[in-house]
């Protein structure tokens, strides 16, 4: 009876677990930084937008030493005392669609080499600055598609959203911007 030890059942169900808690941490840890740049500060008493994020960072026992993390990178400090500096990152991901990699990090190199590490894997590419960025009008901080390009595909829909969410996994990744609709979402 292969497969069927206590200790297999408890390892894949603890590393589901896992992958569930870090998930939930990693948004936690986004919904902390972007509640600091919007609301201007990282004190919870004069920032409403800050502490609910935290509240909710709380209620899936985010540890206390992430939380910490999360609001010295949301103001720009890291413990080693480097700035953080906001990047944009372009490329092109399998079937030409333009996309924007909105970062903010403390090491250029390492953020690069991981964004282009998950974008080669799902065949796409890392271009050079300008090369994705007439497909997109900068509003409010926020990128908006000029020049959509419809997909029809549903296995291309299914892998840009794979890696969308592979890239907003990271760390340094603030957000993910995509210059393609999917046929019959507007």
């Amino acid at each position: 009876m292969a497969g069927h030890s206590k200790w297999n059942n408890i390892k894949n169900r603890k590393g589901a677990q896992d992958i569930k808690r870090g998930k939930a941490f990693s948004q936690c840890a986004k919904a902390i930084k972007s509640a600091i740049k919007e609301g201007g500060g990282g004190d919870p008493k004069f920032n409403p937008t800050l502490r609910l994020a935290l509240d909710k960072a709380r209620s899936v026992n985010m540890p206390n030493d992430k939380i910490q993390k999360a609001i010295d990178r949301g103001l720009g400090k890291t413990a080693a005392g480097t700035v953080m500096d906001e990047i944009n990152y372009e490329g092109f991901a399998a079937g030409g669609v333009g996309m924007i990699i909105t970062s903010i990090t403390d090491n250029k190199n390492r953020t690069a080499s991981e964004i282009r590490t998950i974008m080669s894997k799902a065949g796409g590419a890392l271009g050079s600055p300008g090369c994705a960025s007439y497909m997109f009008n900068r509003v409010d901080g926020e990128y908006q598609v000029t020049m959509p390009m419809i997909i029809t595909d549903e296995t291309q829909q299914q892998n840009l959203q794979e890696l969308m969410d592979s890239l907003r996994e990271l760390d340094d990744v603030e957000d993910v911007y995509i210059a393609g609709e999917w046929e019959g979402k507007e």
